[in-house]
């Protein structure tokens, strides 16, 4: 497609694979001059040009974002889903382990919409959709520091929504349930490991992976974003997938006992003593 003046143009990141990759394609062939992202370089594809970025360099970002006005003059979309994952029980993760999911999931997202934002702020105009986690509701066991990250993101995005919705910028947060990816294929996992927490680790990971056979197709969450962008009046948040919308209504409507003790037996998690 040719782009004009009226072009809507679109910015995915983590266009490599996955949710990024289908939401890219999906964008390009409703009408958008879509650009995506990877860290490495990667062949221009079904009318998405892929630039290269790592979220986690001021430097790559700018390059980026300049790349972009460079060749379509504007932005008018930015679907924040570069991510990463990381698997392992809070104790025994390091604290460079946790740095490191905060950086791309979180200040990864705070770094790209930052250098996004004036353009959009200048037009009056522009989307953000993020893409979150159901983890940030329930602090899944074996993956705190991945839902603590996602849960920052959340509430980063809820704030962003509020302070940007006189100036004409709509922003949504996409939270999917489990959906088979290969971000989550490739999670990393912590090294440390504690006797202790044997048990505990085999049933957090047993779960995980449960839930991820069962995990469901990435393009439905494409055409979340989708619907997301082209909305008269998105929403700020989208649930979807196993788990997205019932979970964050009984996180809110019961008692926190009985909350917690749901996702005990929900990972068959010991309850006192070892048993």
């Amino acid at each position: 497609m040719t782009p004009t003046s009226t072009t809507p143009v679109a910015l995915v990141t983590g266009a490599s694979s996955g949710i990024g990759d289908v939401a890219a394609k999906r964008l390009a062939a409703h009408g958008f001059r879509t650009f995506g992202t990877s860290r490495r370089e990667r062949p221009d594809t079904d009318g998405v040009d892929m630039l290269r970025l790592d979220v986690r360099s001021a430097d790559s970002v700018r390059q980026c974002v300049d790349r972009v006005l460079s060749e379509a003059g504007r932005i008018d979309v930015l679907v924040n889903n570069a991510g990463t994952m990381h698997q392992g029980l809070a104790e025994e993760a390091s604290l460079d382990e946790a740095r490191a999911a905060f950086e791309t999931n979180f200040f990864g997202v705070v770094r790209l919409t930052d250098a996004v934002l004036p353009l959009m702020r200048q037009r009056r105009s522009g989307r953000v959709v993020n893409i979150g986690s159901l983890a940030a509701w329930i602090g899944e066991p074996g993956e705190g520091f991945y839902a603590a990250s996602k849960a920052a993101l959340a509430r980063y995005t809820e704030a962003l929504g509020y302070e940007t919705r006189s100036l004409g910028i709509r922003v949504s947060l996409i939270e999917p349930g489990a959906f088979v990816t290969p971000v989550v294929e490739a999670a990393a996992a912590t090294e440390g490991r504690i006797a202790a927490y044997d048990g505990i680790r085999e049933a957090a990971e047993d779960t995980l992976q449960r839930n991820l056979e069962r995990g469901g197709d990435p393009g439905r969450v494409a055409d979340l974003v989708l619907k997301a962008v082209r909305a008269k009046r998105p929403r700020p948040r989208y649930g979807i997938g196993q788990g997205g919308r019932s979970i964050p209504m009984l996180k809110v409507l019961l008692p926190q006992r009985w909350f917690f003790a749901l996702l005990l037996r929900a990972y068959r998690l010991p309850t006192r003593n070892g048993n």
